[in-house]
């Protein structure tokens, strides 16, 4: 049998160093150089450090940004994820980038951070890394521990059409990091796989991004959502739905549906939720 999704052999130039991180500087002419011809649909900007990609490429949006707009930074001193949380990360260790898009005038964006969570899983599985998942609404998963997230944010006064795409993947776990945050989360280089460089590993997720969004535009998430069902961790699983606005919830994992809602099966039947923090219940 043919694999689907053939492991890339990268040239030792372009692969990230077993120990430390020098010679890996986040570059523009490199990153551009690996996107090829979708170079021309992206605006590359690298910072040595800023509070959050999101914040800044959210305030460039309101000023005008063109849509295909990039933030990536080397570090952030207050990266941020769904519900307030924040997202830790030493320099180096992760890749933390912002992408600004605008779709037609009132496209339904539902279910649009699932999508990107495709398109992250696709960029992993293509460098040939396996057992990659997908976690309602946001979370990328290698054997059951976060390695990426998305934050997705609508810019102010765009009437819901133009928005900022915040993606974190770890490539390490900083030393600093909680060991109860260190148990649940994951690194790329425990993938077991040839991790690239920073400049590849972005260029891979924006080429699939961009794709995965081009889909999204034509067809909503119900284009993506097979490709979201046949990686989704908890599906027919017992899981807890934890909510800032509502009692906890529990049922059994029954997919979303084409509009990217988890469908819950409880004691009283079927619920869709449109948002929410799902975790697995303890048995």
């Amino acid at each position: 049998m043919i694999d689907p999704n053939p492991p890339i052999d990268l040239p030792a130039s372009q692969l990230l160093p077993e120990q430390g991180v020098e010679g890996q500087s986040l570059d523009v002419a490199a990153i551009a150089n690996a996107l090829g011809g979708l170079s021309c649909r992206f605006d590359v900007d690298v910072l040595a450090e800023c509070d959050s990609t999101n914040t800044l490429l959210l305030s460039r949006a309101e000023a005008g940004a063109a849509a295909g707009s990039v933030l990536v930074a080397e570090h952030q001193t207050a990266g941020r994820g769904r519900r307030g949380r924040s997202w830790l990360s030493e320099a180096g260790d992760s890749l933390t980038f912002s992408l600004l898009w605008r779709f037609p005038p009132n496209k339904s964006l539902s279910g649009l951070s699932l999508a990107v969570g495709v398109a992250i899983a696709k960029s992993l599985e293509s460098l040939g890394a396996s057992g990659i998942m997908l976690k309602w609404p946001n979370d990328v998963l290698l054997d059951g521990r976060k390695l990426a997230g998305v934050l997705i944010e609508v810019v102010p006064g765009s009437r819901s059409e133009a928005v900022v795409i915040g993606v974190g993947v770890n490539l390490r776990l900083p030393q600093a990091m909680p060991q109860e945050i260190r148990q649940t989360a994951a690194a790329l280089v425990d993938a077991g796989i040839k991790v690239p460089t920073r400049c590849i590993l972005l260029a891979t997720l924006l080429a699939e991004i961009h794709d995965v969004l081009t889909t999204f535009a034509g067809h909503g998430f119900a284009g993506l959502r097979d490709d979201w069902l046949k990686r989704h961790a908890f599906e027919g699983q017992t899981v807890r739905l934890l909510s800032d606005f509502s009692a906890t919830l529990e049922g059994r994992c029954r997919g979303v549906d084409s509009d990217g809602a988890l469908i819950l099966e409880t004691s009283t039947g079927l619920q869709r939720i449109i948002s929410g923090e799902v975790s697995l219940r303890k048995i």
